[in-house]
């Protein structure tokens, strides 16, 4: 049936749509063309067309069953006049209540009332009626300033948006994507929308303390939808994005409410609670993945960011990440993974399996020739000019001058360059679960590098050279090998090797760290090269749990060695007890990266 129009003064009405596909809006028998339409959930195309609609003002209920929907929808306006609108012709619309589960609650205001319902009568090149929308929509508050028709049916939207929010989960919550949960953001773009293929050109995204931008497209007429397209930007801080990987919302981020756009309804509304990423007293993230949303949707994104924060004052950023992020299937990929750090490079590629239960993660990761203390910040000594924050190019000077000796102080307790894998597997509901099942190993060696000569005889308890080196001033000891590599086995990961060899010394470090609750047990031995008057040579150790180490001298030998120095002074005299003290030192080896001691 066609109603070529429709003039109302007031109406109110109670839209109702029972499970069985019963409406109260059916007119006459639901043909099976009508039925199909209920079946996939675009009730509209079951309704009369309609050529226009004129109302004065409205209030409409709607409680659809089907679409598990209840919406308050309050109208009212005027006509536009013959020839031309006047200042006050339209409408304006409150729509509060719920679409599915997302609660909405919106102020609508358009030229007319057609893009409230199904126009069918429009041509798919009608640009539509000009459109406002100002409210929120989940937890994000929502704006559009463009052009609309058929809003109840295959949308056509044009205009400029501004979504801002608690995470961009909640965005595409009221988009219907799936987006990864980050903290608070505010993003403006151009949207557009044709019968089920949408286009977002994200001009300026401030997530937290990131900025990014892209072009993206949605497809839902896909099955599922597919999400492609290009994420570009100056910055990205891996804390933004920390509720993606099992991480809490910084606090003060969390709580401080979203400010509505200009000429937004104020909605009045409770700060989100801050959630949970770690369990009490653990490290590792525990906050579970939502692993039915990557089964949602398919993906293909390209991703260039200038710079990606690790999110530690420690470690400096990576430049010029790059990566190939793939949604098929439940299966989440980042492939081609490029970046630069200190002179080296990272790449690589990581694997999340959403499909199967629990989830499985992988990753083969590989470095290469990055200056250490460039990239790790906290190697850094107080007070030393042109350190990491130095180019690439003046740390391997620095560093190169440094092996050549002389009276140069230390920048860097440790330099040099690193180069290495890793290649890990796990399963799990979040991060702490797949470290805890991790499988895998991990090599590394540092090439042409230094080690601070105070730091040396410090974790070898050489208090005579120890003192010496303060006292002169510390110096850099060229290192002849340093390498590094442990294996990880149902979460419990062994150090089979960690070896740092110099002229002064040859460090060897031995480690267990149980992942699964985080225990943790290191030992430090520092074997001598050459002779000390005072050294008490005994291993220092590191026990506990990531979040509390404790750093011990273990007691064994040196309770030895120091009670017969003391019986030796007793029976002898008080400098005869020094003898015991005395290490002679064991000369150098032939390649003492070769083996480790047992």
């Amino acid at each position: 049936m066609r109603l070529q129009s429709l003039r109302l003064g007031s109406i109110d009405a109670l839209l109702t749509r029972l499970p069985d596909g019963r409406a109260s809006w059916q007119l006459g028998s639901a043909g099976k063309r009508a039925a199909a339409a209920i079946d996939r959930g675009e009730p509209w195309k079951a309704l009369p067309r309609l050529g226009s609609l004129r109302v004065a003002s409205g209030r409409i209920v709607v409680d659809d069953r089907v679409l598990d929907t209840a919406l308050l929808i309050e109208l009212q306006g005027r006509d536009e006049r013959a020839g031309a609108a006047g200042p006050h012709d339209g409408y304006v619309a409150s729509v509060t209540g719920r679409y599915r589960a997302l609660p909405l609650d919106l102020q609508v205001r358009t030229e007319g009332a057609l893009p409230l319902l199904r126009d069918l009568s429009a041509s798919a090149e009608s640009p539509g009626l000009r459109l406002e929308v100002a409210g929120t929509a989940g937890a994000a508050t929502v704006s559009f300033d463009g052009r609309a028709a058929a809003l109840l049916g295959d949308r056509r939207l044009d205009g400029e948006v501004r979504l801002r929010g608690p995470s961009l989960a909640s965005a595409g919550q009221a988009l219907g994507l799936t987006l990864p949960a980050t903290g608070p953001f505010d993003l403006q773009g151009h949207l557009s929308h044709v019968t089920g293929l949408w286009d977002l050109r994200v001009t300026r995204a401030a997530i937290g303390r990131s900025l990014v931008a892209g072009e993206f497209r949605f497809d839902q007429r896909l099955d599922p939808p597919r999400l492609s397209g290009r994420l570009g930007g100056s910055r990205l801080a891996l804390a933004d994005l920390g509720p993606a990987v099992g991480l809490p919302v910084r606090a003060a981020a969390a709580a401080a409410p979203a400010r509505p756009p200009a000429g937004a309804a104020v909605v009045p509304r409770t700060a989100p609670a801050v959630p949970q990423g770690r369990a009490a007293g653990r490290v590792l993230p525990s906050r579970a993945f939502d692993l039915p949303s990557l089964r949602s949707m398919d993906a293909d994104v390209q991703v260039a960011i200038d710079e990606l924060d690790l999110g530690s004052a420690a470690i400096a950023p990576l430049q010029a990440l790059r990566a190939h992020v793939l949604l098929e299937q439940g299966v989440l990929r980042m492939q081609g993974v490029e970046a630069s750090v200190a002179g080296g490079r990272i790449s690589g590629s990581t694997r999340l399996e959403a499909r199967q239960q629990p989830a499985r993660w992988a990753a083969d990761l590989r470095f290469a020739k990055i200056d250490v203390a460039g990239w790790i910040r906290a190697l850094e000594a107080p007070g030393a000019a042109g350190g990491s924050g130095s180019s690439a190019r003046a740390q391997r000077q620095q560093r190169d001058a440094a092996r050549r000796g002389g009276a140069q102080p230390v920048r860097a307790y440790l330099t040099g360059e690193l180069s290495g894998t890793i290649r890990v597997a796990g399963t799990g509901r979040s991060t702490a679960e797949i470290l805890g099942s991790i499988d895998g190993q991990a090599r590394f060696a540092l090439g042409a590098g230094t080690l601070s000569h105070l730091v040396t005889e410090l974790a070898g308890l050489d208090l005579a050279q120890a003192l010496g080196v303060w006292v002169r001033g510390d110096r850099p000891l060229p290192l002849r090998c340093a390498r590094v590599h442990l294996v990880s086995q149902g979460g419990m990961v062994r150090l089979r090797q960690a070896v740092l060899d110099s002229r002064d010394s040859t460090m060897f470090v031995a480690a267990r760290v149980n992942l699964k609750d985080e225990s943790l047990a290191l030992r430090v031995a520092v074997k001598p090269k050459d002779f000390s008057p005072l050294s008490l040579r005994t291993p220092l150790s590191v026990e506990g749990t990531l979040g509390a180490p404790k750093v011990a001298i273990q007691g064994a030998g040196l309770a030895a060695k120091l009670l017969g120095a003391a019986a030796l002074g007793a029976i002898a005299t008080p400098a005869a007890a020094l003898l015991l003290l005395i290490d002679p030192g064991s000369g150098a080896s032939a390649d003492s990266c070769a083996t480790s001691p047992g």
